[in-house]
Parts: structure tokens; sequence; C-alpha cells
């Protein structure tokens, strides 16, 4: 199961095993239990406090499955399917979870994760291939590992098929929460913790009050704000961040191959170096903290309400508020969200496998889709507004060549159609004919782009009729003292490298700003 390579590096990690550890292995029969089985005991052998027992009784209703547990306590961290692709990671946390280790996580959110009463049981389901359901596991593993009250179960939807169909899930991370639909998507630990604690918004609020205005406030922690809270921590001057998550949109990128100087890289791993460099500098980074609304005050101070209800000041800000995908506004968009209708083929494409599918968009990130699936799905259909491709002829011509794969152009697609559980259909109509067509198909990727972070701005700086905030060479917006960067702006091409060259720039427009004051 495990390389040369793999085993000498986990056994690395589990060197810091402060207690001994139990592994139970369920098995079936089936293939996927002999690997589990086999897995366990790869990773017994490569510390003498790990044991491994094996049973033929399902555990909690389900087999083949891995539980980890301190070795004398229940097992409330469960793996119902095998740990490897991205949820490898999330393994070897609830190794050294189990054994002691201290996670690295903020501490005042694993203080508040302990001093939850209630009993939460939780359920992930996920796909292997999903690089944002880890992030979740992780952080339900981890209340798990804090809190006796606290189960968590990960759920391969791709050996669990059965529960999958029954519960309707066509997107992963699925979150459940004591049997009942919790969350889709990305989570993070402070994103669970909102919705899991009745306190959490007092909590929230309490964490940023009373602060003394920021020379430098930073609102997001994207690429343009990491950047900016570096450039503006390197001046000396007291620095602050607000952010719902660090690393916006990044985190929700797969392959990263145009950042200079590094080939390749994904962008969970470049938000953890950003992460880790903006902590390499006094930089108070407030997480899980959305911007509301943006003033000034008599005294030439401005504020950044937060949803909370917490104000928190700076005597400059930037704004890097990032973009989130754009949506396709027809009908039955948002009634089949994650019942179909998905944003990130690399996540939800397995649910499809052997299925019709379509991808809406037919720039780089539609086209790339289009590739991805066709090796999964039965079918995709790329249906384009305008009557040429706007990907890279690289990725048009592979796209081209597959045969399972229709590009359709000057297609304007009308209506989602679906049986009011999930996904049947599409409505399109031929922007030549004005003909009106329809296609039979069980899951629908959009890709058209990016829509700025920008609506509560609307009031307080100028922005352009695509909402992005207008900018000039310096980064300053029409509110003095305020300034922004990266793709909430008008800077043209939306790219990671260009967000942090803006995001410095930003930054020393601000600091630029204040010693002029």
């Amino acid at each position: 199961m495990l390389d040369a390579t793999m085993k000498q590096q986990l056994g690395a990690y589990l060197a810091n095993l402060r207690n001994p550890i139990e592994l139970q292995v369920s098995v079936n029969g089936s293939d996927k239990a002999r690997e589990l089985e086999e897995l366990a005991h790869e990773i017994a052998e490569l510390h003498e406090d790990i044991s491994v027992s094996v049973t033929e009784d399902e555990i909690n209703g389900r087999s083949p499955v891995m539980t980890v547990a301190k070795a004398g306590q229940p097992a409330r961290v469960t793996f119902a399917g095998v740990p490897l692709g991205h949820e490898f990671t999330s393994l070897v946390l609830a190794l050294l979870q189990a054994g002691s280790h201290p996670s690295k996580e903020d501490q005042a959110l694993q203080d508040q994760a302990k001093s939850l009463s209630k009993t939460l049981n939780f359920e992930v389901y996920v796909s292997l291939s999903c690089h944002n359901c880890p992030d979740v596991v992780q952080a339900v593993n981890l209340m798990a590992a804090l809190n006796p009250n606290i189960t968590a179960t990960m759920i391969d939807g791709g050996v669990f098929q059965q529960e999958v169909t029954d519960k309707n899930i066509m997107a992963v991370p699925a979150l459940y929460l004591n049997g009942e639909p919790l969350a889709n998507g990305k989570q993070t630990l402070a994103d669970i913790l909102n919705k899991v604690d009745d306190d959490a918004d007092a909590k929230a609020a309490a964490a940023v009050a009373d602060k003394d205005p920021f020379d430098v406030l930073v609102v997001g922690g994207g690429p343009a704000g990491a950047s900016a809270a570096i450039y503006a921590a390197r001046k000396g001057i007291r620095t602050g961040i607000v952010a719902e998550r660090f690393g916006g949109q990044v985190a929700d990128t797969v392959g990263i191959e145009n950042f200079i100087s590094v080939p390749y890289t994904e962008g969970p791993k470049l938000v953890a170096h950003l992460e880790e460099h903006v902590n390499e500098y006094d930089v108070d980074v407030m997480k899980a903290q959305q911007a509301v609304a943006l003033r000034k005050t008599d005294s030439g101070l401005t504020e950044v309400e937060l949803a909370n209800g917490a104000v928190v000041s700076g005597k400059s800000v930037i704004l890097a508020t990032g973009a989130r995908w754009r949506e396709m506004n027809v009908p039955g968009e948002q009634q089949y969200k994650a019942k179909g209708v998905a944003y990130c083929p690399h996540c939800d494409g397995p649910l499809f496998k052997g299925k019709k599918t379509a991808v809406i968009g037919g720039g780089n990130s539609g086209i790339e889709a289009a590739i991805d699936l066709a090796g999964i799905v039965e079918h995709v259909t790329v249906l384009e507004f305008a009557d040429t491709l706007r990907a890279d002829a690289v990725l048009v011509k592979k796209a081209e060549s597959l045969p399972n794969v229709t590009i359709i152009k000057n297609a304007m697609t009308t209506e989602v159609l679906g049986d009011g559980e999930r996904v049947t259909g599409l409505k399109y109509q031929d922007r030549i004919s004005g003909e009106d067509k329809e296609l039979q198909l069980a899951g629908i990727f959009v890709q058209i782009g990016l829509v700025p972070n920008t609506e509560f701005l609307k009031d307080s700086v100028e922005l352009s009729n695509r909402g992005e905030i207008v900018i000039n060479e310096h980064g300053q917006t029409s509110m003095p003292g305020v300034f922004a960067a990266g793709d909430c702006t008008t800077v043209p091409y939306k790219q990671i490298i260009i967000s942090m060259g803006a995001g410095a720039t930003a930054a020393l427009g601000a600091f630029d700003h204040l010693i002029r004051q």
C-alpha cells in the first residue's frame, strides 16, 4: 500500500506519538477491506506503540472501516473506506492526535471546540480526488480528538455508493451532523464551530473587540491580502488581517503551473506557505470574520464592521476581498445547487462517473474541466456563449481530440432542469438560429469566470459597472486612506502572481499615505 518513501515519512511523523494508539479494522471480504487491513498493518509496523485488531463485525453499520483511538479509550475518529489520496494527510493527523501530539490549529479555536457540551456526531462524505474534503475531515477529526462529546467519520462516497444515492449527495464534501445535512463544500474549523456553537457570534465578536486601531488593516486573506500584510509588517507598522478564511479562492485551486519559479504547486499547499510567511511577522490575523460595511469616522480612521457586530479600524485599510465563481443566474440553478449543479470538477466529478454532464464556459477553466471530466463521465458537452473559445489553443486541441467531448458555441444556457431532487438536464438557446434546445444530463459544471466580493462596498468606494473597486496606479480607491488589491479591483488579468504584486503595491501606497499624514 505505502511505498518506501511514504513509509519513511510516516515513520518520522509517528516518532512524535506520546502514548499508545489502537487501530480497529472492520473487514467484509471486499478488495477495499483487504486494502484497508493491509494499510493498518503497515502503519503498525512503523511504531511499537500502535496495535491493530481486526473484526468481521460492522462498525456503526459500515464495513470496511478503520477507527483510530488512544489506547484504552473509545474510538471517536473513524475512516469508512481507505484514507489514501488527498485523505492520507487526514489519516496521519488523526494518528498524531490520538497519540497526543499537539495540533498547530489556532489555540482559541481548539479551546472553543473543547468547551462544547452537546453531543455532536459528524459524518463527512468525500471523494479521494477532492482537494477541499480534507479540510472538513481534519476539522471534525480534531474536534473529536479534543472533545469526548464529539465523533467524526469520513465516508468515501466511491465505496459507500448506496449511502450517497440514498442521501442524494451530488457534491462533496457533504457534512452531516447527527444524521442531518449541515453544510456542503469547503469548511474550516472556524466555519464548523460557527455552525454548531450557539455562542459563536458573541465569541467571534469578543475576539476582536477593543482592539486599538491598526496602522494598516487588510480585509481579505488571499494572495493579495497576504502580500499586502507582509509588505506592511516589514515596514514595522501595526498590521492586522480580517478574513473569512485564509487563502481565499486559491484554496479551491488544484494545479498551479504559472506561478513563476515554481513549475507546479497546488492551491492548498500555496495557501499553507502564504499563511506560514504571514505568521513570520507580527500580524494580527483574525479569521472567520466577514466584513459587511466600510465607513470613515470623524477622527479620520476607517472602520470595518463585521457580520458579528464587532468593529475594527485602521489608519489605513487595504481591501483584498477577492472574487468568487460567477453563477449562471438562470431558473433552476439555485434549486439544484449541490444536486447536480457544481462548480468544482475535481471535487464532484467522481460522483458523476458513467453519467452525462455539461460544462458551461469555454475559457481555460471550462476546457480544463471538460478534459478532466472526460476521463470519468460518459460524455461532456461544453456550452460556450461566444462564437469562439477563449481557452489556450493547446487545451482546445486536447479537448477536441477526446471522443466523449462535444463543444457547442453560440449557446446561451436558459434553464436548469430537474425532477425536484436532482438535475435531469438543461435548456439552451442557439444564438444564431434562435432555436431552443434541450440536453439530458446528470451534472452541470459552471466555469464562467469570477464576480468580485464587493457588494458591501457599493455605498462607500467607487465601483466599476462590473462591481470591481476602481483604483489608481498606487492601489488608492476613491476613499482617502483606503487602498485595494487583487481580483476585487479593476486591475486586468486575474492571476495569483498579479494579485500578489498588487498587494505589495497597495501596502506601499498605504505606507506612503501614513507617512504623509
